[in-house]
């Protein structure tokens, strides 16, 4: 999925992200284009943001109330910020594209640093178990089929170093183009043994931004958790 796009939950995602957030302020990890800190500053919060890709935060300031979240340019592993936040929150998966263990834990570290007294770190990611029902460790699925283009989404799964090589293909008759990602994925036990080394603990967690119960069932893999971490 390009960044730029829209899901059609960021309402939803909103809504759970004001409840945590209180007055504010808050801190976006890989806010990208604004898909969720837009709409949540436009609540009335103020929103910051992390971000390694000036192109895509450029992308941002041309949208309405783009041109008024501070954003930092770097490594959200980093949480290179000099205030204290209320809400640290990571949407979308951005998580898993820190890709060792020491960054994942470094990340969670940084964060509480930056976490007020009574702040939460609030994460969605996907859960890999549709992973172990992998052939050869890999697949490939048609995500999109027309007359004039075809999308297919190609996976290879590294179950050693929980790695993920995906690349996501369009065929057109005016050529091929490729949208590679690679990421290195958490279980959520993982993400909260993390959590407690920086010092937080598991508040809540849920099967989506809309608190449905997680009952460890299969998932698919375009569906999330949302994990919230306290002092």
């Amino acid at each position: 999925m390009m960044r730029d796009a829209t899901r059609g939950d960021e309402e939803a995602a909103v809504a759970f992200l004001r409840q945590w957030a209180g007055d504010g302020p808050a801190l976006e990890l890989g806010i990208g284009t604004g898909r969720i800190a837009l709409p949540l500053a436009a609540t009335g919060l103020r929103v910051d943001g992390i971000d390694i890709s000036p192109h895509v935060v450029e992308q941002m300031r041309t949208k309405p109330g783009g041109d008024k979240i501070e954003v930092t340019i770097g490594d959200f592993a980093d949480v290179a910020v000099l205030e204290t936040y209320r809400l640290i929150y990571c949407p979308g998966n951005s998580f898993f594209n820190l890709l060792t263990q020491e960054d994942e834990v470094r990340c969670f570290e940084n964060v509480a640093a930056h976490l007020m007294a009574d702040g939460a770190f609030v994460m969605e990611s996907l859960v890999p178990d549709f992973l172990w029902r992998l052939e050869e460790q890999q697949y490939m699925q048609a995500e999109m089929i027309s007359v004039d283009q075809v999308r297919v989404d190609m996976l290879r799964h590294d179950p050693v170093n929980q790695m993920l090589d995906e690349n996501h293909v369009s065929l057109t008759a005016g050529g091929i183009r490729f949208n590679p990602v690679v990421q290195r994925y958490a279980w959520p036990a993982e993400m909260d043994l993390m959590a407690r080394i920086a010092g937080l603990r598991l508040r809540e967690r849920w099967l989506g931004w809309e608190r449905q119960p997680w009952t460890g069932r299969w998932m698919s893999n375009k569906e999330r958790i949302v994990s919230v971490w306290t002092r």
